[in-house]
């Protein structure tokens, strides 16, 4: 979809940070909070997704995501049309089990 000239836009930030110090563990979730602030939402773990209006504006919110970079780890940032967004395919696991249902209710003789 297009409007007077600008091309819808989807960033995609995809990272794999450590976690196994309590500095690490501060840095990722401190990076993720700076994604979730920015408007991205998170689409699977360590993927995070925004809609962006313009070319332009996906380039601010690439920088934004550069300037919040920790110290160690790997991020990686994509950008995609709506048109390509909407030609994904997901696949589910053949044995994907469905959500726990609740416990009954507790009943006492």
């Amino acid at each position: 979809m297009q409007l007077s000239g600008y091309r819808f836009m989807w960033v995609l930030a995809m990272f794999d940070l450590p976690v196994d110090t309590k500095k690490a563990r501060r840095a990722y979730a401190q990076f993720r909070k700076a994604l979730l602030k920015d408007g991205f939402a998170r689409m699977q773990f360590s993927v995070y997704i925004r809609h962006c209006a313009s070319e332009e504006n996906a380039n601010v919110h690439t920088q934004r995501i550069q300037h919040a970079l920790p110290d160690d780890g790997e991020v990686r940032v994509i950008t995609i049309t709506d048109k390509q967004f909407e030609r994904m395919r997901v696949f589910w696991g053949k044995m994907r089990q469905g959500t726990e249902k609740p416990p009954a209710q507790l009943e006492l003789f």
